[in-house]
């Protein structure tokens, strides 16, 4: 391990030595929830139903990887969401989404470098695609509520996002870009991020849990996203 130098507090390089150029890489893949964005969305809608502890506990678990079942610790939160008026996603979405420092710069320079940015959640299209949307990224994946009659069912529609599947869709990025997986930067905070990072050329955790900050080559500590661009010219 080698530490950033000191006029960079709290940017730790692990298994790396920079610098690299932006321009060396094809594709740059991001997690949402408390990488993009400063919040977890399924937290705060559970909120609107008074069980926001009771999620926000499954959901810290999981994100330390101390649930290794994404999909399960997914269907067990969504489950309590039964019942939430659909206009929540909307209140969540306007009164408590912010999007996190640096992200806009950081996702600028790679699309002027010539990069796919890609947006890979195990939250909700609702938000992903929102935030696809403001950021002007290229591409997102993530997992849809079934809503009826204005309200949550409490179920997710078709195949659940996990850790897996964020790999998947890195790796089928890189071909159709044709290119090595290794030219491909991924950034995220919780455990259903290492696969996809285990497969990039870059892996960088963002105000991550322990586990993925000790896994990754970049740690962002303090600060924001933007903080990668200071080791790669």
């Amino acid at each position: 391990m080698s530490l950033a130098p000191e006029h960079a507090p709290g940017l730790v390089l692990q298994h790396f030595t920079p610098p690299l150029k932006l321009t060396d890489f094809k594709a740059i893949a991001f997690d949402m929830d408390s990488t993009l964005i400063s919040i977890e969305c399924i937290d705060e809608i559970a909120d609107a139903v008074g069980k926001k502890a009771e999620v926000a506990a499954i959901t810290e678990a999981a994100m330390r990887g101390e649930i290794t079942d994404f999909k399960d610790s997914l269907t067990r939160r969504v489950a309590l969401l039964k019942g939430v008026p659909a206009e929540a996603l909307q209140a969540v979405y306007d009164q408590r989404l912010k999007i996190n420092p640096g992200a806009p710069e950081l996702i600028n320079a790679a699309k002027a470098a010539g990069l796919q940015t890609l947006l890979v959640s195990g939250g909700f299209t609702f938000f992903a695609d929102r935030v696809k949307a403001r950021l002007g990224m290229h591409e997102a994946h993530s997992n849809l509520l079934e809503i009826e009659g204005g309200l949550l069912t409490g179920r997710v529609l078709g195949d659940i996002v996990d850790g897996e599947a964020k790999k998947q869709h890195l790796l089928a990025l890189c071909t159709r870009l044709q290119c090595d997986p290794k030219l491909s930067i991924a950034v995220g905070d919780g455990a259903n991020d290492l696969p996809m990072m285990s497969v990039s050329g870059l892996s960088v955790a963002y105000h991550a849990k322990p586990k993925v900050r000790e896994q990754a080559m970049i740690a962002i500590n303090t600060g924001g996203l933007d903080r990668v661009l200071e080791v790669l010219i």
